[in-house]
């Protein structure tokens, strides 16, 4: 009774649901300024356990952080015609500052491939200096006309990182590691959402990539959610910004280039892949907080119980919250915690003191049990690996139920209504991607038979993995 009227439903108005969760959840507000956001603490500290988590793999993949400005030249982006032509829809641009015109008009960077680059040609002079492997973590501004928020936003946050290499081999290897190690396997063992690797088809493509890599996830409502993408540049912003280097023959070719990033939408993809009527369910893993221990009412050896149960916890490594706030009612305020997700709970009264046990109540399974005190970080800690498994089990079981193999355009565009088709490439090509369009149905990626990715789509017996999308 009390969920229905937190929450509309998700099956009567799935898009109202995740508003609903975003704004009673305390994650983000919208902003002043049409399609911008304000991230609430709650919600950044959602961000910053997947930024952590994220840049422990991007490091381990060689990558170091650097930083480069927010304001872009125009001439840059014209460097790059391609890159221009994607992005001149959605850039904002600055032509009067400091109560003057700009001799030259800034860009407020979309993305930073080109500023990067044209220091990347600077660093780079010797075959000794590659690979050359950087990240950037930061905002960016893209013009959004049909915001949402953490899905599309005119500002969001995200990593990008930027490599150079001596061939286009190794080029690729590196896309391929990013994609794989560093965003699909986060996504699955942090985020637990089982995101399907593919290939972007040359209509879906990066502007000035050679190829796209994706990380596709799908929504509790049946849409893809494009999760993180690693492209390969090939020589085409070497050329454009002049990046060689000296090789070992005294020769100066030119480099091969990748960029690769994820952002703030993975927060939108962790609300529509996990939550409930009831709101947010956070895996342990990513939870800011693991566990809140709650006092459920005031009473002698109740407070002290609590905390010795967060001191041990704590020391166990878990992340803890002590919820003390006996003079707010108990009711909402475990409604309130289940709004945010939290994994555990465990309450605390002066029946609980007496009876030397406490009642765990675990979000993600919903179950509710009185464990003795004495069992509580064992139990805790037993909790938050299995709800860990079943989360990514749950999610994984959703799309395999809602993913089916289809031989023509209009099974594909029927399927599209609550899930993804499977279709053979050669069924669809250039004009049948056009035809889905049409429908609102996109490419979302493309498989070899055994669900490898390709190198290019013009591999034989490709599958084409279409769907709605955000």
């Amino acid at each position: 009774m009390a969920r229905t009227a937190v929450l509309t439903p998700q099956k009567s108005d799935f898009p109202r649901w995740y508003q609903d969760v975003v704004a009673k959840a305390e994650l983000a507000d919208n902003g002043p300024v049409r399609g911008t956001m304000v991230i609430r603490p709650y919600g950044y500290s959602i961000w910053e356990r997947m930024q952590a988590e994220l840049d422990a793999r991007i490091k381990d993949a060689g990558a170091r952080n650097a930083y480069f400005p927010l304001f872009i030249p125009e001439s840059y982006l014209q460097r790059e015609a391609e890159h221009v032509e994607g992005f001149s829809p959605e850039l904002a641009v600055v032509t009067h500052a400091g109560g003057k015109d700009l001799e030259e008009p800034v860009v407020v960077r979309p993305t930073s491939e080109t500023i990067i680059n044209e220091y990347l040609a600077k660093w780079v002079q010797s075959y000794r200096d590659l690979p050359l492997l950087l990240n950037q973590w930061g905002n960016v501004v893209r013009w959004e006309l049909r915001p949402r928020v953490f899905l599309r936003t005119t500002e969001f946050l995200w990593q990008e990182g930027h490599t150079v290499h001596a061939t286009q081999a190794d080029a690729a290897a590196y896309a391929r590691r990013i994609l794989h190690e560093t965003y699909a396997g986060f996504m699955s063992d942090v985020l637990a959402i089982p995101v399907v690797p593919g290939l972007k088809t040359p209509k879906e493509r990066f502007a000035g990539a050679t190829h796209t890599l994706t990380c596709e996830g799908m929504m509790r409502d049946g849409k893809a959610l494009q999760m993180g993408t690693s492209h390969e540049l090939g020589q085409n912003f070497a050329r454009a910004f002049d990046i060689r280097y000296l090789d070992a023959e005294g020769e100066r070719p030119y480099a091969w280039t990748t960029s690769w990033g994820a952002s703030t939408r993975m927060v939108g993809g962790l609300i529509m892949t996990h939550g409930d009527d009831a709101g947010l369910r956070i895996p342990p893993r990513l939870a800011a907080t693991q566990v809140v221990v709650t006092v459920v009412k005031a009473g002698e050896g109740v407070a002290p119980l609590a905390e010795a149960l967060v001191a041990e916890l704590r020391a166990a490594g878990i992340r803890v919250e002590l919820d003390g706030r006996a003079e707010i009612a108990f009711g909402r305020r475990a409604i309130d915690w289940e709004l945010k997700g939290i994994p555990v709970r465990v309450e605390i009264g002066p029946r609980d003191v007496t009876a030397g046990a406490v009642t765990v109540v675990r979000r993600i399974p919903g179950s509710k049990d009185a464990t003795p005190v004495a069992d509580v970080v064992r139990v805790v800690s037993e909790a938050l690996d299995a709800d860990q498994a079943a989360l990514l089990a749950e999610a994984t079981a959703w799309r395999n139920g809602h993913t089916v193999d289809v031989t023509s355009l209009d099974e594909a565009v029927e399927a599209a209504s609550d899930g993804w088709a499977r279709i053979p490439w050669s069924t669809v090509g250039e004009e049948g991607e056009a035809r889905l369009a049409e429908s609102a149905v996109t490419v979302r990626c493309l498989l070899r038979p055994d669900g490898s990715v390709p190198e290019t789509e013009d591999e034989p017996d490709l599958v084409a993995v279409v769907g709605r999308s955000y």
